[in-house]
């Protein structure tokens, strides 16, 4: 089948320009081919037994299925990760988390020998896996509820060559620990069902709910429980980090001053979004 007619395929659901990409994506990762490859006809070139596999990638893709639960992966900054259905997919906003903490700031020099580092419901260890590797003499632990995404998580750890220490834990339910870690960073689950209108229906159906959706009626449930936790944790001066709903950054920015954390700063995302969100902890 030609490059034309599978793009085409997609169109009514995606648009020219989105169908184009995902189908030149399809054709790289999966059968090796270039853009030169497919101006030249390879597309329509391929095996029977690829043509096969193409068949169903696209039938998948027909049906809603976002492109990186077909290839299996999903890029993050420079690397690579793997996905599955029932983990969420890396957003490039979250690596801009990732930077904000492993860049040259005072706080997190890099480095730094014994930084403890906690990522509170990694899913496929994106951040955690990152922050190892771009960290690499700091400790890092990752926490998430799903045995189904530590086990995607413990895969990318062992593909991105770190060492992170996954443990099953409910981010609602947190141990009791004192003065544990540097940081703690987590992209929890923040949009509310009241926003699922306004959402592609590709995520709506594929994605994993636990890991997108809180009650409308307490849309800080998961930073406020994780923010109480840190006031334990965290050491002395150590950072909280969370990826955040726009909507509710005001509000993030006021529970985190009650809980007594300070030098609170927001941080906006490429899309010019008040996307990001830190805090030192504060005296007790």
């Amino acid at each position: 089948m030609t490059y034309n007619a599978l793009w085409k395929r997609l169109e009514r659901q995606y648009g020219e320009g989105e169908a184009k990409a995902i189908v030149r994506l399809l054709l790289d990762v999966r059968f090796g081919l270039s853009w030169t490859d497919i101006v030249c006809g390879k597309a329509d070139e391929l095996t029977a037994e690829e043509q096969t596999v193409l068949q169903a990638m696209m039938l998948r893709l027909e049906q809603g299925e976002p492109v990186q639960y077909v290839l299996e992966q999903a890029e993050f900054g420079p690397r690579t990760f793997r996905v599955r259905p029932g983990v969420l997919i890396p957003r490039p906003e979250t690596y801009e988390l990732c930077e904000w903490i492993t860049g040259n700031s005072p706080d997190v020099p890099k480095g730094k020998k014994g930084l403890q580092i906690l990522d509170i419901g990694t899913g496929s260890g994106c951040i955690a896996c990152t922050l190892a590797a771009e960290l690499p003499q700091a400790s890092v632990t990752a926490w998430d509820i799903s045995e189904g995404a530590l086990a995607v998580a413990r895969e990318n750890a062992m593909q991105s060559g770190v060492d992170v220490k996954f443990e099953r834990q409910d981010a609602l339910c947190p141990p009791d620990n004192d003065d544990c870690w540097d940081i703690i960073v987590s992209n929890p689950p923040y949009i509310c069902d009241k926003e699922r209108t306004a959402m592609e229906q590709n995520v709506l159906e594929h994605e994993p709910h636990t890991a997108l959706f809180v009650p409308d009626e307490d849309p800080l449930l998961f930073y406020r429980t994780i923010a109480q936790y840190g006031q334990q944790a965290l050491k002395p001066e150590g950072w909280l980090y969370f990826e955040i709903n726009p909507l509710y950054a005001s509000d993030m920015q006021h529970m985190l001053s009650m809980l007594l954390y300070r030098d609170i700063e927001l941080k906006t995302d490429q899309f010019g979004k008040q996307r990001m969100i830190r805090a030192m902890k504060g005296k007790r």
